[in-house]
């Protein structure tokens, strides 16, 4: 985990509001020592607590950035898709939350969809997806996509070959379509190695809060490792293109990969005040790259 630097003034002020200390604490605390000192007295971690703090406070810039981001797309009636994939438990919902949580719902949508129904099952494999893209002025987020069955349909059994054949032809041609059309799509992968998975899914079960993520598909994704490697390596060599390429994010810090993921997004577009902003809104390329770059990592 990499070290954040802060001033103090934004130590006091931050680990006041957030409780690990009172302003009367503060008051007798004059060197960093005796902050450490202090922190430790209560048994905090004093570089974890500088660390969250200036997450906190670089997540709350990039807000900012985001809220004047999706004004700018609204004015400009753009349509801006954002595809979240990757393993169980890499993140993907937790990102999802930091991006939406101040953006106005009237112009976002976050879109997680449940299996299809015997209806939808015999429809062309898009069609669910075509009606939740994004309208003039719109940002949609989707928690999985169009791309479930390019990994977790076919190692989970739920397609046959031939569907999953067609689809690895088509969806180039689909996503070229939305290019041609003036859809903005960026497609993150959410990267996780196996142990640090394996972790997560341990937390889960011990947590009441989130028991419910934890499902018989998420179960056997250690158990399905392998495979699911295989199906994603696929699923990049056929489908990252010029016109829509994945980008990889290590995940398995992740804070860092939501304060990146987010300034990718930023990064792409050219939108008003831009260069006001009060935090850096390039991406850091040790976690965010592009599939052609990340199979040298």
């Amino acid at each position: 985990m990499s070290e954040f630097l802060v001033t103090d003034d934004a130590v006091q002020n931050q680990m006041a509001v957030s409780g690990l200390l009172s302003n009367e604490d503060f008051a007798q605390i004059k060197t960093r020592q005796q902050l450490k000192a202090a922190l430790e007295e209560r048994e905090r971690n004093y570089s974890k607590a500088l660390y969250n703090i200036e997450y906190e406070k670089q997540l709350e810039q990039l807000q900012v950035e985001l809220v004047k981001l999706q004004h700018w797309i609204a004015k400009k009636q753009m349509r801006v898709a954002v595809i979240f994939e990757g393993r169980d438990a890499a993140g993907k919902g937790g990102a999802i939350k930091r991006f939406t949580e101040h953006l106005n719902p009237r112009s976002m949508r976050i879109v997680a969809l449940n299996k299809p129904t015997d209806l939808e099952m015999k429809q062309w494999y898009f069609r669910r997806y075509i009606k939740e893209l994004p309208n003039a002025g719109e940002i949609v987020f989707f928690d999985r996509s169009w791309y479930n069955r390019a990994v977790v349909e076919p190692v989970m059994g739920f397609c046959d070959d031939a569907q999953y054949s067609q689809f690895m032809r088509q969806v180039p041609e689909f996503e070229h379509m939305l290019f041609e059309d003036g859809v903005h799509l960026i497609k993150f992968w959410f990267s996780i190695d196996k142990d640090e998975q394996s972790r997560r899914f341990n937390e889960r079960r011990k947590n009441p809060l989130k028991q419910w993520k934890l499902s018989p598909v998420d179960e056997k994704g250690q158990e399905l490792w392998d495979k699911y490697t295989y199906y994603k390596e696929q699923m990049f060599a056929q489908t990252h293109t010029t016109f829509s390429p994945w980008v990889i994010v290590k995940t398995n810090t992740k804070k860092e990969a939501r304060l990146e993921t987010i300034r990718h997004v930023l990064s792409r577009f050219e939108y008003d005040g831009k260069d006001e902003a009060k935090t850096r809104v390039l991406p850091d390329p040790n976690v965010i790259m592009r599939f052609h770059r990340s199979i040298y990592h």
